[in-house]
């Protein structure tokens, strides 16, 4: 009987022990990292190590790449980009550098700007090359002003890359990445974005799907995982200009530029949305423009990196939330508005001081301008930061260097198109010349036409697991591709608990 006794009480204790590891993972999640602190740490060690080479570059070398940026450097530093675009996906940084986006897929050109028909798009149009089932690098033949008239649904494994010729996407809408992975959006102009109303829109080749009224936000990423937003000007939309919400993660937002819009960037759906405990959110090397008012991002329960930065100017706040959210600021340029109410660079959102002070907010090397001041919440050192702050803090008297190619009109123009740094003719297309038809895809492949079953593989082969970034890199242990649930974990814990009191037996 003591025996017995004993066996439970191992028991119980190896039980409580899973739980408190699975709490203390909070993996909510598929995608989730279990361990953001060592994102956190890479993404500094990336930073710290591209500046330094730019300290040991010659001046002409400086001039031609080598900004200190890494994302930049990393693919506009490598001498064959402009004969293989797809280098790009090898470079992002954060929480969504496993974006693989259309990598090791077929090359799509946009050719066609119309938005006639959202069940039978037209081959050669955006909307018909993002809702293909195969991964796609999706190029555009030339410049576009691209007028939606209704959401632009992206399905996963695709890249929608601007460079080279001036991409801009308007009108009703905009651009939607609903319950999807894997998708990069590169060097687009999205701006003047108005709500769309009810309509049936093709989602893939083989559905059609009825949706409701749109919102009007620029970018709006719902239930989806392994998303990177590099190198975009956004403007002038009816509600936000990037919303990032239900239970979605793993997603780097840089190198863009925002301006002319009230409330900027919303991460997180609402209060009582739990599982947006798990949304982990990198903000790096944006530049928050003139006249914008808030969120920049407003936060709610997960872990969001906000590093490197320059904010020159907010009408109420920079950097807000509610619902304990972890907000770790780094290395951001904050410049105060010259409104003296309005110095805080921080907002806690319709909580007492009782409750917000034990959220871990913190700001470290953060530069502040013209009066600007963060308050800071939380212990003093808490575990969220304990790994993420042991190497020394980000120079931000460099975020000049840092930011000086945001947004659509990013590199230098040498050798290449005007301010995009994408080649005039990418996969021998000539300069101004259209592809010989609608859609080409690039390699000897026929066209991707009609609605045909989905095509099983992905195009280029590869691996569609773990990806390291193009200058190595290491992240920790990760999750596997295969979607992770709490009640799974659960199960998983509770079964090698009772095998280990078998053992006991």
């Amino acid at each position: 009987m003591r025996s017995s006794c004993k066996i439970v009480v191992v028991v119980i204790g190896l039980l409580v022990s899973s739980l408190h590891v699975l709490v203390e993972a909070q993996l909510t999640l598929p995608h989730q990292h279990p361990n953001p602190e060592a994102v956190v740490q890479e993404v500094r060690r990336r930073v710290n190590e591209s500046i330094s080479r730019r300290q040991l570059l010659g001046l002409q070398e400086k001039d031609q790449c080598g900004t200190g940026n890494p994302i930049d450097d990393c693919w506009h530093c490598n001498p064959n980009w402009r004969n293989d675009p797809q280098i790009l996906a090898d470079c992002a940084i954060g929480f969504g550098h496993d974006a693989l986006g259309g990598k090791g897929g077929r090359i799509y050109y946009v050719t066609d700007p119309s938005d006639n028909d959202p069940v039978n798009p037209a081959p050669g149009t955006l909307r018909y090359g993002v809702i293909q089932s195969e991964p796609l690098w999706i190029l555009f033949s030339g410049n576009m002003v691209i007028n939606l008239k209704y959401e632009l649904l992206v399905s996963s494994f695709k890249t929608i890359d601007g460079r080279g010729p001036r991409v801009e996407i308007t009108g009703k809408g905009c651009v939607i990445l609903d319950s999807v992975s894997n998708v990069i959006i590169h060097n687009i102009h999205i701006h003047h974005c108005k709500p769309s109303g009810n309509a049936k829109i093709r989602t893939s080749p083989v559905q059609i799907s009825e949706r409701g009224q749109s919102d009007g936000d620029g970018i709006s990423v719902y239930a989806s995982s392994k998303i990177w937003i590099d190198h975009c000007s956004l403007s002038y939309c009816t509600d936000g200009l990037i919303d990032v919400t239900r239970g979605s993660t793993a997603v780097t937002i840089s190198n863009s530029f925002f301006s002319h819009h009230e409330k900027v960037m919303l991460l997180g759906h609402s209060d009582d949305f739990t599982a947006d405990s798990g949304m982990q959110v990198t903000v790096a090397f944006n530049h928050f423009g003139e006249d914008l008012v808030e969120r920049m991002p407003r936060c709610r329960h997960g872990y969001f990196h906000v590093v490197n930065n320059d904010y020159t100017q907010w009408g109420m706040y920079a950097v807000g939330g509610s619902a304990a959210p972890i907000i770790n600021s780094q290395g951001n340029r904050y410049i105060a508005p010259q409104n003296g109410n309005n110095k805080e660079v921080t907002k806690r959102m319709d909580t007492d001081e009782s409750e917000w002070r034990r959220w871990n907010w913190r700001s470290e090397g953060d530069l502040m301008v013209n009066g600007a001041f963060f308050v800071p919440s939380g212990v003093e050192l808490s575990p969220q930061f304990t790994e993420a702050t042991s190497m020394a803090p980000f120079a931000a008297n460099v975020i000049e260097q840092l930011t000086m190619n945001v947004g659509v009109t990013g590199l230098p123009s040498s050798n290449v198109n005007p301010g995009n740094g994408m080649p005039s003719n990418p996969g021998g297309t000539s300069p101004g010349e259209t592809p010989p038809s609608p859609g080409l895809v690039v390699g000897g492949t026929p066209p991707v036409t009609g609605y045909s079953p989905p095509i099983m593989g992905y195009g280029g082969g590869g691996t569609y697991g773990y990806y390291p970034w193009g200058n190595g890199g290491n992240y920790g242990p990760r999750t596997s591709n295969a979607p992770k649930s709490t009640s799974i974990v659960l199960i998983i814990l509770v079964v090698s608990t009772l095998y280990s009191a078998f053992i006991l037996l």
